[in-house]
């Protein structure tokens, strides 16, 4: 999927989720969108005492924000898949309706996932 045939609104967290990534050099870098039209981004976290995937990181900066639900998240990175642990994170905030845009460090849209 290219990024002229996404919603822009979903093309504007895979934007600010390259950035992230790009700025802090993380593995991932994340956003998320809740159902206020707020978005939230983060990258991985690895240090010795806390170690975070940038999905699950931006879920809880949602969450610690009073977000009430999200409406969309994605992912961008060099892995293939994403571990089960960063879609139930989306799926306790959201649902397991939401989407997950899994995107390469290009931007382009590998998957769409459903959380839960």
């Amino acid at each position: 999927m290219t990024s002229q045939e996404l919603d822009p609104e979903d093309a504007k967290i895979i934007t600010l989720a390259r950035s992230t990534r790009a700025r802090t050099g993380a593995t991932e870098g994340a956003g998320v969108r809740d159902t206020m039209g707020r978005t939230y981004t983060a990258a991985t976290v690895n240090l010795p005492s806390l170690r975070l995937s940038a999905l699950r990181l931006a879920v809880a900066m949602a969450v610690s924000s009073g977000a009430d639900g999200l409406e969309a998240a994605a992912v961008v990175g060099e892995g293939e898949t994403l571990p089960e642990e960063d879609l139930a994170a989306v799926a306790d905030a959201a649902g397991a309706s939401v989407p997950v845009l899994h995107a390469g460090p290009d931007g382009e849209v590998r998957s769409v996932l459903t959380a839960g």
